[in-house]
């Protein structure tokens, strides 16, 4: 009887649509033949392991952020570039920024997102949960993508930047447009409409500044058009520009990790009934669970680094100007840190080494709102929601083409409701 040959990374085109729908069984091979992987005819090395990548991340001079024109996706057309040009100018501020200028930038985010507000936000998203499970709950089934895992992070994001709700599918849609243009596998009919949409985000939240600047109220907008940031140069108010760019990444990082991450870990609670129990038996356990379903799901599922030196890693030499994919999917499955990786374990008791936010000076800084959001999420479906289960028929379970975010196109449910519970106690992220 013949052997099966075992796989190796050439036997994997990381760009063709099967891999990018399913890439685990490639993390898995190149974790362990090529942790530092060339991915053929690029300029692209892929680094799959959870220490080489935190490791990476604290080497800032080495491996810079700078990759601003990454971030604005493929050269667009002769179309996309004229619409392009009729908008603002697209400057680097947080993530594609380097300390120290980094940190210009990143001390107004991170007093907006500090542990301590967020957790007392919780009353508040609570509230946004309830509205929308009260949406569909008595008609027993919903798409949750659509329903609920969308319009929370948005609703929330939505409120603490100080957008009017109405506007909610507008927000949507220009976060997907960032997002499309960002994962480099748009269409040239899909290029031209994400133009479209990213300079009617633009002209929209411009008018906002101005409003803010104006008439500030309680709100981030409001916080980041009229505080003073301190450049080397001296203190100054941000220009529109750097506003536009700031909300725009507050914009895709505060909605499009958070929906995918909340969707594919109902499915896996669906899919593994003994998982679903474990939480509905101990709720407490909820929090340690959002951490490992962010392991499991890595929404964010890598960034780009720039070589800015010639450099070796793992014996690997690497060129100066070469661009590594930091693949944070990859390295939260690494067998060296987690114990049957491939297994989601709601009481894993180092779910929350994953690397799903990043790690170091670029560590997410939504991060606790993301989790909150989650574990609130979790906890008031699974009290306010029974026997949840796949629609028959209705799910293909596939996910946007994106190379550096993952989410499920929809997600089709059914479920019967519960008797009206009170909101469980609050529990610590």
């Amino acid at each position: 009887m013949e052997k099966t040959m075992a796989k190796c990374p050439a036997d994997f085109d990381f760009f063709s649509p099967e891999v990018i729908e399913s890439p685990f069984e490639f993390y898995e091979v190149i974790r362990r033949e090529a942790p530092v992987y060339h991915l053929p005819g690029t300029e692209i090395y892929m680094v799959s392991r959870w220490e080489d990548i935190r490791q990476i991340n604290r080497d800032t001079a080495t491996f810079s952020n700078d990759f601003q024109e990454l971030l604005k996706g493929p050269e667009p057309s002769p179309e996309a570039a004229e619409i392009y040009a009729s908008g603002y100018a697209q400057p680097p501020t947080l993530l594609t920024l380097d300390p120290p200028q980094h940190k210009v930038y990143r001390s107004l985010i991170n007093k907006v997102f500090s542990a301590k507000r967020v957790e007392g936000m919780r009353d508040y998203i609570e509230q946004v949960v309830d509205e929308l499970i009260d949406e569909f709950i008595d008609s027993g089934e919903c798409e949750f993508v659509r329903d609920f895992a969308t319009p929370l992070p948005v609703y929330v994001i939505a409120d603490q930047l100080g957008v009017p709700r109405k506007d909610l599918r507008r927000i949507k849609a220009w976060s997907d447009a960032f997002a499309s243009r960002l994962g480099g596998m748009a269409s040239a009919e899909e290029e031209v409409e994400n133009a479209r949409l990213i300079v009617e985000y633009q002209n929209y939240m411009a008018g906002i500044i101005a409003d803010r600047r104006e008439n500030p109220q309680d709100d981030m907008i409001s916080d980041l058009a009229n505080n003073l940031i301190k450049p080397p140069e001296g203190e100054r108010l941000m220009t529109v520009e750097e506003l536009l760019s700031m909300i725009e990444q507050l914009l895709v990082a505060g909605n499009e990790t958070t929906t995918s991450a909340t969707t594919g870990g109902l499915l896996s609670l669906i899919q593994l009934s003994d998982q679903l129990q474990a939480l509905l038996d101990d709720p407490a356990m909820i929090a340690n669970a959002v951490e490992e379903i962010l392991r499991l799901e890595s929404p964010s599922a890598g960034l780009w680094r720039v070589v800015t030196r010639d450099v070796e890693l793992r014996g690997v030499a690497i060129p100066k100007g070469s661009l590594l994919m930091l693949r944070y999917a990859a390295a939260n499955r690494d067998e060296q840190v987690f114990d049957n990786p491939e297994v989601m374990d709601v009481c894993r008791h180092n779910a929350d080494d994953h690397i799903a936010f990043g790690y170091g000076t670029h560590f997410c800084p939504g991060a606790f709102l993301g989790r909150k959001e989650m574990q609130v999420a979790y906890e008031r479906i699974l009290a306010r929601m029974t026997n949840i289960r796949l629609a028959e028929g209705k799910n293909d379970l596939t996910h946007w083409p994106n190379m550096v975010l993952r989410g499920l196109k929809e997600l089709h449910i059914t479920f019967e409701p519960r008797a009206a519970q009170a909101a469980p106690a609050a529990m610590e992220a």
